[in-house]
């Protein structure tokens, strides 16, 4: 596919949003996806989502585990466990716990009056329904005006750069990726809570594979296995 059908195919994402509900339908036949977290090249950890269909509504857990060492002592460790409930293509709740060292933090998100109710450790309030929960498997998130924090519940507004294709080697597998940078939108944040995210989807199937970001360290997602 050449670069002109991918931008048009991008234009499209971008502009129609008949296409919301289909993003999510099209993960219907997933089971599992699994990445690695790395850290300064050094695993740490990993991240899996589990996919599970009930009548109408799709069902979507996420568990993120690692812990940062020096010297054979943990420095840092994470926890966190979030769970994605889908209906008719549409989110209709979302809750999520997370354990930071000692620091605990929450999100719990419900579809009222077609508005999101969040209910989270940084963040109480209403959100529009076209915000997306930013835990990334979701390639809608390309056309959103805002993700919504996994962790917190915190409002992100956010744009989004489309930066080309890109053939990807992870683990010996080529994945022909289309490439997309997040950031925060909002200049004035302090720079420890602004998005300046990189991630790469498959071409093809618009599966995410690969993430990256710097925070106290060169940080990348890989993808390890998809079911």
């Amino acid at each position: 596919m050449n670069r002109l059908s991918i931008s048009i195919i991008f234009i499209i994402l971008i502009i129609l949003p008949s296409f919301s509900s289909a993003h999510v339908e099209h993960y219907d036949k997933l089971n599992q996806i699994e990445f690695g977290i790395y850290r300064n090249n050094k695993q740490i950890g990993k991240h899996v989502f589990s996919f599970t269909k009930s009548d109408e509504n799709l069902i979507v857990v996420s568990k993120i585990n690692f812990e940062i060492k020096k010297l054979g002592i943990v420095l840092y460790k994470y926890l966190a466990e979030g769970t994605e409930v889908y209906k008719n293509g549409a989110l209709v709740k979302f809750n999520s716990t997370t354990k930071q060292n000692k620091k605990d933090k929450f999100v719990n998100i419900n579809l009222s009056d077609n508005e999101y109710v969040i209910d989270g450790s940084s963040y109480k309030g209403k959100a529009p329904i076209d915000y997306i929960i930013g835990t990334w498997w979701n390639h809608n998130i390309i056309k959103a005006a805002a993700q919504i924090s996994a962790v917190s519940g915190r409002v992100i507004n956010q744009n989004v750069e489309f930066l080309g294709n890109e053939e990807l080697n992870i683990d010996g597998k080529i994945y022909e990726t289309l490439h997309f940078n997040f950031l925060s939108s909002d200049k004035k944040l302090n720079k420890n809570k602004k998005l300046n995210t990189h991630i790469w989807y498959e071409e093809k199937s618009m599966n995410w594979v690969k993430a990256s970001f710097n925070k106290n360290g060169d940080w990348e997602y890989k993808l390890f296995l998809i079911d």
